[in-house]
């Protein structure tokens, strides 16, 4: 018998749970702290041979290829979608945090790993060890990160044109402390050229495309001081799903440019050109122009977007609800976040919490009366520099920076 995916088993668990006059909080609750076992011993048993509990998700293959419990997660290949609705408030938890993987994870040793700075812009060549990295001074911040195609579904849901890649929904993001050291001080160590330009970052992710996932910093971004690589999240050791020993943290760049499992820089005179700036993490359709070797629009920066804390589609009791979500911008704090349930005819505004400590997303919240029936609740977000969510998104092939107010479904049970 095959096993059910994790929207497909948490589906039927709800039914059963809601039949015996579960809450959906209360569903929540047990759901992450004992599982399947633990929401049908809650109804008492239950309709329980309808609701196989299983103790892995996806093909065992999949399964393999992370170490992080699934269990939380939706899961797409050898990647994990985070549920928004399981965030326990502003940092994201490392066994909650979604993971991209291009293949594998990687299991490295750091008596066994280096990281290697070359390239015809630096003076000398570099191969610096675990410990000399850990040595160099350290950097600590708290970012959001995000995957360029977060949202993606969005395309085909709202303006009905599916686009390439995995179908994610909302949960590739999350918002982490990171610690490590600047990227500028070891570029410095390597002694940089006055016409330097690029700077390569390679993985050793040897099943992903190029035999290593890289991509391109220009030679600003890369000597941001909060460009930084990362051995440490929200206090542990960088887990093994998210790039240990070392990976890069660009603050309010898309994920692709936080190569994990860090092994190579390469800094050259010359801009540089791969798979992931000519053909992928590229915006491909009509409204975009193409630059360099690119076949379209180079993505670099995330945008604005906001979402709700809240299972697609959601199912909320009828009366007073409290409603949290999460909003963020590249450009600065969330100023603003406003919400409606009419459509877009009218908005009101939520309260947005004020811990938006350095380049972290912001959560917001707002009370609404939910009468039985089914209902749409729209979220919209403004930046302190006026940037706000676009009414609408110029269509692209491979279905990056989706971020127009999302029409989140919801149904109210009496």
């Amino acid at each position: 018998m095959e096993l059910e995916s994790w929207t497909e088993q948490s589906e039927r668990l709800w039914e059963l749970a809601s039949d015996n006059g579960m809450s959906r909080r209360h569903f929540l609750a047990l759901l992450v702290a004992g599982g399947a076992a633990a929401v049908v011993a809650a109804c008492g048993g239950g309709r329980s041979s309808s609701v196989p509990i299983t103790g892995s998700l996806g093909s065992t293959a999949e399964s393999a290829a992370l170490f992080k419990d699934p269990w939380p997660f939706i899961q797409r290949g050898a990647s994990l979608e985070s549920r928004l609705e399981l965030m326990p408030g502003l940092i994201t938890p490392n066994d909650l945090f979604f993971v991209r993987n291009n293949s594998s994870s990687v299991d490295l040793s750091v008596d066994d790993w280096s990281l290697i700075v070359e390239g015809d812009a630096v003076e000398q060549r570099l191969d610096l060890g675990y410990v000399d990295i850990r040595r160099l001074p350290s950097r600590s911040l708290v970012a959001y990160l995000e995957c360029a195609g977060n949202h993606r579904v969005m395309f085909d849901r709202l303006q009905g044109r599916a686009a390439e890649g995995t179908q994610w929904g909302r949960g590739a993001i999350g918002n982490a402390e990171w610690l490590g050291v600047s990227l500028a001080d070891v570029l410095t160590l390597a002694g940089l050229a006055d016409d330097a330009v690029s700077v390569l970052l390679v993985g050793l992710d040897e099943d992903s495309p190029e035999g290593g996932f890289q991509r391109v910093l220009p030679l600003e971004k890369a000597l941001d001081p909060d460009t930084i690589l990362a051995y440490e999240m929200n206090g542990e050791l960088l887990p093994r799903d998210h790039g240990f020993p070392l990976r890069a943290i660009v603050p309010g760049w898309v994920g692709s440019s936080q190569i994990k499992w860090l092994g190579r820089i390469v800094v050259s005179t010359d801009p540089q050109w791969t798979r992931n700036n000519t053909t992928s993490y590229v915006l491909i359709g009509d409204d975009y122009s193409p630059e360099g070797q690119a076949l379209g629009q180079v993505v670099t920066e995330q945008n604005i977007k906001s979402a709700l804390a809240l299972p697609w589609p959601a199912r909320l009791d009828a009366g007073q609800n409290v409603l949290r979500g999460f909003a963020h911008s590249p450009r600065g704090r969330i100023a603003r976040v406003q919400w409606s349930d009419d459509g877009g005819a009218s908005w009101q505004d939520s309260k947005v919490l004020e811990s938006q400590p350095q380049h972290s997303w912001a959560q917001f919240e707002f009370n609404w009366t939910a009468t039985t029936g089914e209902h749409t609740i729209t979220t919209r977000a403004t930046d302190v520099q006026g940037n706000t969510q676009p009414d609408r998104v110029p269509f692209n092939q491979k279905g990056y920076l989706f971020n127009q107010p999302l029409p989140h479904p919801v149904r109210v049970i009496a």
